[in-house]
């Protein structure tokens, strides 16, 4: 059921004169579409743009008082590690999107 990628890039030379000088130029053309990525790129771009938003609404919430100081729910376990945890991740994620090739 899985696919093959076969994703087959042609190159294309060009060779342009100037005057007297000849230049030649070499342009990678794709057939699967304008996109300069694949599509396993931005899934994992994808993955962790979600990654860094959890860690952003894991963070998040909490309604206190301006006089209220409730220090268990200001440096609990979910804000202060698990949060944090996710956020990283996601650039993580993020970084080896980039460098994948």
């Amino acid at each position: 059921m899985a696919k093959a990628k076969n994703k087959k890039k042609e190159s294309v030379v060009k060779e342009v004169t100037t005057g007297s000088k000849k230049a030649v130029s070499s342009i990678n053309t794709s057939k699967d579409g304008d996109f300069l990525y694949g599509r396993d790129f931005y899934i994992w771009m994808a993955g962790g743009f979600l990654l860094i938003v959890i860690g952003f609404f894991l963070m998040a919430g909490g309604n206190q008082e301006p006089t209220e100081w409730n220090v268990n729910e200001i440096y609990g376990v979910r804000r202060t590690i698990i949060a944090p945890l996710f956020m990283i991740a996601g650039l993580i994620v993020e970084v080896y999107a980039i460098f994948k090739k």
